[in-house]
């Protein structure tokens, strides 16, 4: 009986154990192909005008990046660990960034360590992300940010992004921002930590839409007859994804969002 015991607790163990680890790779997923998909709408939102606050893609782009380089970040307090949504002495992905990038030639750090009108940690994050994409230098901080691979251990739990091959995947993707203009005010309520992030996944839908069965469909609230106004490209969306897959997909962004918008930086 006692024998029997020890090893259903262990399969269990066992059972639990996988299930958060494809939990984890289900998040690195749908991130990553937002982010991809975030990436596609800036280009194609870019004229001759350079691209600022006002806009919507920007706003969600920032959104994404930031929780990108948050997936799994060891956020810590003197009394010890605590999400990395909390208010109180806590650190964010600046923290990480200003010394793994620090090597970067003639890069941005000092400055933005340096501004007077922010303090907080994810505060200077969110400057970081405006001033690299001002410099068109995006792809290359966080590539240089990979290789110091001690640095990225210390601050990231296994299974983040920034320690698994869709890190690479990233920066690639980030490469085409160099393209775009950007135009950032660093001041006001976007930096000065009161304003929450909230992600918009639904411009992204229509980018997957045309490759889902009907049932799929029905979960992500897509469209359900098939004369429905869709968009046809082909992304990296896997064919052999199913419905408890995209139920998982669909509560990871929810959580996602609602944690975003109910915290406040």
């Amino acid at each position: 009986m006692e024998a029997s015991f020890v090893q259903t607790t262990m399969a269990l163990g066992l059972s639990s154990k996988k299930a958060s680890s494809r939990n984890v790779a289900v998040e690195r997923r749908n991130l990553i192909t937002v982010c991809r998909f975030s990436v596609k709408t800036l280009l194609e939102k870019y004229t001759a005008e350079p691209i600022d606050d006002s806009s919507e893609e920007f706003v969600n782009f920032a959104a994404i990046l930031e929780q990108i380089l948050s997936h799994r970040f060891k956020a810590c307090a003197p009394a010890g660990p605590v999400s990395w949504f909390s208010s109180d002495g806590q650190r964010g992905f600046w923290d990480y960034i200003r010394l793994a990038c620090s090597k970067v030639p003639n890069n941005c750090v000092s400055s933005i360590e340096n501004m007077e009108n922010i303090s907080t940690a994810r505060a200077k994050g969110r400057a970081w992300i405006r001033v690299a994409l001002m410099e068109k230098r995006m792809s290359e901080y966080i590539t240089t940010a990979l290789r110091d691979t001690r640095t990225t251990r210390r601050f990231y739990d296994s299974g983040a992004i920034m320690l698994r091959e869709e890190a690479t995947v990233l920066t690639g993707m980030l490469i085409g921002l160099s393209a775009i203009d950007f135009s950032f005010c660093l001041k006001g309520e976007v930096l000065d930590g009161k304003t929450p992030v909230v992600i918009d996944y639904t411009p992204y839908l229509k980018f997957t839409q045309s490759e889902l069965s009907y049932s799929q469909r029905k979960i992500l609230g897509a469209p359900l007859h098939p004369s429905a106004s869709m968009v046809t490209e082909h992304y990296s969306w896997d064919p052999n994804i199913t419905d408890k897959d995209l139920k998982c997909y669909l509560a990871t962004f929810n959580t996602i969002r609602y944690s975003l918008c109910s915290t406040a930086l």
